[in-house]
């Protein structure tokens, strides 16, 4: 990433991002959560893209490069906390489930940054100990390293619903299926339709925050049927996408 900003203070507040409007890369010395209370939120780093609906927040460790994009209208909340503090002990950025109380901690402490009371303080100590017991998810694209592992990605990138195997993918970028296979496991830690399935979790995120309908982008996604799909991102999300539509 170039012209990366450098701000020594995470900023503690919430904003609207409107569908598409990003932040441009950027660093600070603390800490950071990022949560969208509507909307999808993308955070970039080097190392991948982190997403995350409604239902989660991403945890930015302090010093990491990231940059923010909105899919969707974005309701941003963001919660700074200096260096010395991390009470998730995470030095990579990992995303987060939040249920309903961590929410409305979050939303509560975002709503006046100015606020220096005991009470205000008293909402953060809770909020910390919400985040401890928060649980972590993989929603996460990495970005590949090798250039055959990074063409094959590229071509499912721009057609999640391409229903190619990977033995057909290795042949159309002059890969070797075996390769391909070993740097899925080795780059990204999973294989080659595990990862497949995130790249299309990570579109159908956006397509939905678009407000197009289910059975849509389940097709343009590439599953057999608007069930199946509505099977997987239960099972990624803790709820259906039809869900997801109706939250304010």
């Amino acid at each position: 990433m170039s012209n990366i900003r450098h701000t020594p203070h995470a900023p503690t507040h919430a904003r609207t991002l409107a569908a598409g409007e990003h932040i441009d890369a950027h660093r600070h010395d603390e800490h950071q959560i990022v949560y969208a209370g509507s909307g999808v939120l993308a955070v970039t780093t080097d190392a991948g893209t982190w997403f995350a609906p409604g239902n989660r927040a991403i945890w930015v460790p302090a010093g990491t490069v990231h940059a923010h994009r909105a899919h969707g209208e974005l309701d941003l909340h963001l919660v700074g906390l200096p260096a010395d503090d991390n009470p998730l002990g995470l030095d990579v950025p990992t995303v987060l489930t939040v249920g309903p109380l961590l929410r409305e901690l979050i939303v509560a402490y975002t709503a006046d940054p100015a606020d220096t009371s005991p009470e205000r303080g008293r909402l953060r100590a809770v909020l910390r100990d919400r985040l401890r017991a928060s649980p972590q998810r993989a929603v996460h694209l990495p970005t590949p390293d090798d250039p055959r592992l990074a063409a094959v990605c590229a071509l499912v990138h721009a057609d999640p619903a391409d229903t190619r195997t990977l033995a057909a993918l290795a042949a159309a970028t002059g890969a070797g299926e075996r390769t391909l296979s070993r740097l899925f496991r080795s780059e990204f830690g999973m294989t080659f339709p595990q990862w497949r399935t995130q790249s299309r979790l990570y579109h159908a995120l956006r397509l939905l925050a678009d407000g197009a309908p289910v059975t849509t982008v389940a097709h343009r996604c590439g599953w057999s049927s608007a069930s199946a799909f509505i099977d997987v991102f239960r099972r990624a999300f803790g709820h259906t996408p039809g869900s997801y539509l109706r939250r304010p």
